[in-house]
């Protein structure tokens, strides 16, 4: 009988995600809904299980934590990739790391609901009219502005695309843009600094790594117009947090739509959870019952396979 942890199950929907009976009578399995960011206290969760089911990039499995569970056999992973994993501790101690299918529709429909409920500002009309309150804001109209999109990969290209059908200019930056990529998005190509000079919605599609980290600036950010918006589902430190919540109460841009932060979940007394020019969400880019049932499904199918090998 193995032992499985499940971690971060935050809506405690992994069991009804699956069929999970393949496992029945060979292993034995706790669900984790609640997060831990504490390395020893991560350890301390983890040494009894064989295998450790993590969702994405929520709980981190360094070397100093991997080095420390003896029995840990296999890793399951929801997700194509998991930059949370030192992928090269785990193969020195024989740990196999398996991935799940992916999709990236819910991430674009995301980025979408955010563009729309910032520019017609959807959450603070919907908590004024809860409060007794009727029409309070007047919105920004999507036609004829310009969406910028930094960055024109697999999310990037989809946002740009359904950006012309509100009939939005689209340009398009990122560091390895061809002029071929972005016109078969439909998007012009400019430089970074036009970008975020003309952009009226700005929004983020880049992988995080050492060369994007922290890549949206204080320079970056103040060159915006006042009446834009800033828009990230991609990853938090990609911009600059400081620089934007200076922005933010300076009043420097219109506002800012979040769903990715440097620390999540994003702690009690943060800056995002009052300002009243940002809508932010507690990263459900990806939550979404089709894809959470790719993710569990797959995940099940990589346990039953790793058992038979064992």
């Amino acid at each position: 009988m193995i032992r499985i942890a499940i971690l971060d199950d935050y809506q405690n929907v992994s069991l009804e995600m699956a069929d999970w009976s393949p496992l029945a009578g060979r292993a034995a399995i706790t669900v984790f809904n609640g997060h831990l960011s504490n390395l020893d206290e991560i350890v301390e969760r983890l040494l009894p299980f064989d295998v450790v089911c993590v969702m994405r990039e929520r709980t981190p499995l360094p070397r100093t934590v991997i080095e420390r569970l003896p029995r840990l056999k296999l890793i399951a992973s929801t997700g194509s990739r998991n930059a949370a994993i030192d992928v090269e501790a785990a193969a020195e101690r024989g740990i196999v790391v398996a991935h799940t299918g992916y999709d990236a529709r819910p991430t674009i429909e995301m980025t979408w609901a955010l563009i729309l409920a910032s520019a017609r500002q959807v959450a603070l009309e919907n908590a004024h009219l809860r409060t007794g309150g009727w029409q309070l804001t007047v919105g920004d109209g999507l036609h004829g502005k310009t969406l910028g999109v930094l960055g024109l990969g697999n999310i990037g290209s989809e946002v740009a695309r359904i950006g012309l059908a509100f009939g939005l200019d689209v340009i398009a930056w990122s560091q390895n843009l061809t002029p071929d990529r972005a016109q078969v998005c439909g998007a012009r190509p400019v430089s970074k600094e036009e970008l975020f000079r003309t952009a009226d919605i700005l929004t983020i599609h880049l992988v995080l790594s050492q060369r994007t980290k922290g890549l949206v600036g204080a320079a970056e950010l103040q060159a915006m117009k006042p009446s834009a918006r800033l828009i990230n589902t991609s990853r938090g430190p990609i911009v600059d947090e400081p620089a934007l919540i200076a922005v933010l109460r300076d009043r420097r841009i219109a506002g800012a739509s979040l769903d990715v932060f440097d620390i999540e979940p994003l702690p009690a007394d943060h800056p995002f959870r009052s300002l009243d020019n940002v809508l932010a969400t507690p990263h459900i880019g990806f939550v979404a019952r089709e894809l959470y049932r790719t993710f569990y499904c797959d995940t099940v199918e990589n346990i039953t396979r790793w058992l038979a090998q064992q």
